[in-house]
């Protein structure tokens, strides 16, 4: 599962990996090695390896900094940027203020799709979309706009917008808008399976 907590039981959640391809091991604080999973919360002092050919994404949470790590590579995670240990430094891009704290709330949603799908609960996409307040529809409208100038900044294969939009528009039930959100996402990454997920749960509520 992609759901898992980082390992070191010392140190604060302080991002979340949001793309990840190769077999990237890393340890926690004190851990033992463990392989590094899609949608993970990172935590301060967790060590990354990143043999040849793999890549990693990394969202932190407190300044919005969005890093891509390409193997040959090890850094360690600090709480609001890495340090790089081994091989070529991230690349590093600054994301919309706001858009981290909304990127952290995907593993719980994805986990929602999981369930809502199977039946298992009702939680927050059990409701049917009602009419938007005009305070809610600005909301809308500013992740909108931010979507749009992520989307323009983000690699072809980047998800990151795709993933904040939505989560804001999950939180308004826009069951219609998150389809097309959706299909974005799989068609810049049609083996994701956390992705594939997201689609189908919306799908089962349109």
């Amino acid at each position: 599962m992609g759901l898992a907590p980082g390992a070191g039981a010392q140190g604060s959640d302080v991002g979340l990996i949001n793309q990840l391809s190769g077999d990237v091991s890393y340890a926690g604080q004190g851990g033992s090695q463990s392989k590094a999973q899609a949608f993970m919360k990172v935590r301060e002092g967790d060590r990354f390896n990143l043999p040849a050919g793999a890549q990693l994404r990394l969202v932190y949470f407190d300044g919005s900094r969005q890093e891509t790590w390409k193997g040959p590579a090890s850094f360690k995670a600090g709480t609001r940027q890495s340090e790089a240990l081994s091989g070529q430094v991230a690349d590093a891009a600054q994301l919309p203020t706001g858009v981290a704290q909304k990127i952290a709330q995907v593993p719980n949603l994805v986990q929602i799709a999981k369930l809502g799908r199977s039946g298992g609960i009702a939680v927050r996409g059990g409701g049917k979309p009602g009419r938007l307040s005009s305070e809610q529809q600005a909301e809308v409208n500013q992740a909108k706009a931010n979507y749009t100038q992520m989307r323009q900044k983000a690699a072809a294969e980047d998800i990151t917008p795709e993933l904040y939009y939505y989560t804001v528009l999950q939180d308004h039930l826009l069951y219609g808008e998150m389809k097309t959100v959706t299909d974005e996402m799989l068609k810049r990454q049609p083996n994701n399976p956390e992705a594939q997920e997201l689609a189908a749960y919306v799908k089962s509520r349109i």
